[in-house]
C-alpha cells in the first residue's frame, strides 16, 4: 500500500519480471478517496513481449494513512476506452445552461 496518491502504481513484478507495467497515470481526484486512471500493459510470456495498451480506473479510501483500493474499472481495449471519451465529450459539448462545462 502507499501513503500517498502519487506513489499508487499498477506495476507488479513477479520472479524479476515486470508482468504489468505502467506506461500512464491521471490522478483524476485526491483526499480520503483518490480516483486514479492507469494506463498499463501485461507481459504475454509465450509472445515474449507486452500486449495492447489497457486501461483501468481504480477508487482508493485511505485508512490508518494508506490508500487501499476499494474498486475498479476497467477498459479493455483502445476502442473500449475511445468509446467512453466519445460518450464523455458528447454529454460535455449537449450540457444545458447551468450545468458545468
Amino acid at each position: 500500500m502507499s501513503g500517498t496518491v502519487d506513489d499508487l502504481t499498477v506495476e507488479y513484478e513477479e520472479d524479476g519480471v515486470i508482468t504489468i507495467r505502467e506506461t500512464g497515470k491521471t490522478v483524476l481526484s485526491k483526499g480520503a478517496w483518490a480516483t486514479v486512471l492507469f494506463r498499463y500493459q501485461e507481459w504475454d510470456a509465450e509472445a515474449g513481449l507486452y500486449g495492447p495498451q489497457k486501461y483501468v480506473f481504480k477508487r482508493y479510501k485511505k485508512w490508518g494513512g494508506e490508500y487501499r483500493q476499494q474498486s475498479k474499472f476497467s477498459l479493455s481495449s483502445d476502442d473500449q476506452a475511445r468509446r467512453v471519451v466519445s460518450a464523455l465529450n458528447g454529454w460535455l459539448e449537449d450540457a444545458g445552461p447551468g450545468e458545468e462545462k
